[in-house]
């Protein structure tokens, strides 16, 4: 009798070229049927989330300019919270996927770059999402006048929270992308260092264009984003000497 034969993942890097195109159809096809249930499941409870957003501007009234602009917004907020739902689930898919062709060395920086960078996204989007969308529509509605009042398109509205949350969960990648960059040799340590005021100059700026012109909501902004800074700047000491500790033992 002929004994089955067990693919291991040493065997995977030997996968002919059609084998690799049925692995990753099977790859897409579980990731698509994923994401579809989870837009369904979003959509179940889009009203629910939609009052919430609509509870972060309070004393604002609402309106649909266009005859389907509210549903296109439950569209929209349901595939993206079908994508957050499934972006593990994803993200393992693409893990299983390439793993068999890296080096374990690879497969680390990979593993510990994608675990940090998806915490400080969350962390900026929840960020974004309770501190600087708040803070922003108190300042935005600040101007107004008797003759105009405000009533604003929730798509409108909608598209203003999410571009905002987004490029918060940008900018909390910034960590993750200095220590990538001093993994490869891109950007040194001490040039972060001696220019570190030029850095929280900068960030200051940035603060005071996104905020209302009173201190603490610049403070509310730029504290975090010092921090950040200086995460990285640690961060990337270590790797930066953990590279040349490697580069001089190979000497």
């Amino acid at each position: 009798m002929m004994k089955s034969i067990t693919r291991g993942p040493k065997d995977e890097k030997n996968l002919t070229l059609v084998e690799h195109l049925a692995e990753l159809r099977k790859r897409i096809i579980y990731s698509a049927l994923l994401f579809i249930l989870s837009v369904g499941f979003c959509y179940s409870f889009v009203e629910i989330i939609v009052k919430d957003i609509i509870d972060l501007a309070r004393n604002v009234e609402f309106v649909f300019i266009a005859p389907a602009e509210l549903l296109m917004s439950y569209i929209k907020i349901s595939l993206i919270g079908g994508l957050i739902i499934s972006a593990p689930f994803l993200i393992f898919q693409v893990w299983l996927f390439i793993i068999p062709e890296l080096k374990n060395k690879e497969k680390r920086l990979i593993f510990f770059s994608l675990l940090l960078g998806s915490i400080f996204f969350i962390t900026g989007v929840a960020f974004a999402y309770f501190v600087v969308v708040p803070t922003m529509l108190v300042f935005f509605m600040g101007f107004q006048m008797d003759a105009i009042r405000p009533m604003l398109s929730f798509n409108s509205y909608l598209s203003f929270v999410l571009s905002t949350i987004f490029t918060f969960g940008t900018i909390f990648e910034l960590p993750i992308l200095m220590v990538l960059l001093s993994r490869f040799g891109i950007l040194k340590v001490s040039f972060l260092k001696e220019n570190r005021k030029f850095i929280i100059l900068i960030i200051f700026v940035f603060a005071a264009i996104l905020t209302p012109p009173d201190v603490i909501s610049q403070i509310i902004l730029a504290g975090p984003m010092i921090l950040l800074a200086e995460i990285g700047i640690f961060l990337s000491g270590l790797v930066e000497k953990k590279r040349e500790n490697i580069i001089m033992n190979e000497e």
